[in-house]
């Protein structure tokens, strides 16, 4: 068995979650209170009592989320004996879940990350007036075709060009196009004439990994030159690259780039695949990626890490 570990980006978050942790784990607890530290506030909170519309605000969804994944992490490794180098072949992250691998594989310390994901999201909600920017999934359509409905999407009747980019490539038939609303609203619309059997616009605050982010692109940028990064100790299969890298300033480089840049997902579960990965572990809230996974590569077990219980599970499966 040749083992990933992946990290789920915003959409996971749901309150009370990682409280079980918190509940049964010291080591968790540790992990919640160091980050409340980190932002002055008590995230843990909002994470556990809500309300819910509070939590999904970008820039307390984004550490909220790395929390809970570092969380299970802390408690595999102190609780159960987990070494990440030496079981698991490569790390991944899904957007913002780029940065919780990166503080699991050891690139950042948890209050960094914690402060660098306050900083990413205020500057992405930031970056787009409300209402100006919106996202789409398209159902049914694979990359190339959803790309060339984001071109025609994005001519205006006037002959005008707005932003209408492929943001995700989330699985085979599963893409999200990012953008200014109503590019993103007449892509929609054209949607079908592309062979869609679906498009849905998502209820997101901000229009995400488009070159619209560029603002956000600036701030993460200045952040990061001021944050110490040290090398995985888990090669990164990093969101633009849909390749694995370890070198610390490419790392620098791809998180500034992923802002405004596209979420290669299947790609990158593919490149795991052909590079001898057997089994995906997504570690953290929710099972988003876990079911990605299985759309994308049928040969691999995906599974997902979030419970007390899914964690003594998984440190029997790694001999921890």
């Amino acid at each position: 068995m040749s083992i990933a570990f992946t990290f789920p980006g915003q959409g996971s978050q749901q309150v009370g979650m990682g409280k079980d942790l918190a509940d049964e784990f010291q080591v968790a607890r540790d992990v919640f209170n160091e980050v409340d530290e980190a932002l002055g506030k008590s995230l843990t909170k909002i994470m556990w009592e809500g309300p819910a519309d509070e939590l999904t605000l970008t820039e307390n969804a984004q550490p909220a989320l790395m929390a809970v994944s570092i969380a299970v992490m802390r408690c595999l490794e102190n609780e159960f004996g987990l070494d990440l180098a030496s079981k698991v072949k490569y790390v991944a992250g899904h957007s913002l879940g780029e940065y919780s691998a990166l503080a699991a594989a050891g690139t950042f310390t948890l209050t960094d990350t914690a402060q660098l994901l306050r900083i990413r999201g205020k500057s992405m909600q930031a970056a787009v007036p409300v209402n100006e920017g919106a996202m789409a999934a398209l159902l049914g359509l694979d990359l190339p075709d959803a790309i060339k409905l984001a071109e025609k999407a994005s001519i205006a009747e006037d002959g005008s060009t707005e932003v209408c980019n492929a943001a995700n490539d989330n699985a085979p038939g599963q893409v999200v196009l990012s953008g200014h609303r109503a590019a993103i609203e007449r892509a929609v619309e054209l949607a079908s004439e592309f062979g869609a059997r679906r498009a849905v616009l998502l209820d997101v605050s901000a229009p995400f990994h488009c070159s619209l982010m560029q603002p956000a692109a600036d701030a993460m940028k200045d952040a990061l030159s001021n944050t110490e990064m040290k090398n995985p100790v888990v090669p990164l299969v990093a969101n633009t690259l849909a390749t694995a890298i370890t070198d610390a300033d490419a790392i620098r480089e791809g998180l500034v780039n992923q802002v405004t840049g596209q979420v290669r997902w299947r790609e990158s579960v593919e490149f795991m695949a052909a590079n001898g990965i057997t089994t995906l572990y997504e570690i953290g809230s929710g099972r988003v990626l876990t079911g990605l996974a299985r759309r994308i590569e049928r040969s691999l077990e995906a599974n997902s890490i979030g419970a007390p219980d899914d964690i003594k599970g998984a440190a029997e499966t790694f001999g921890a």
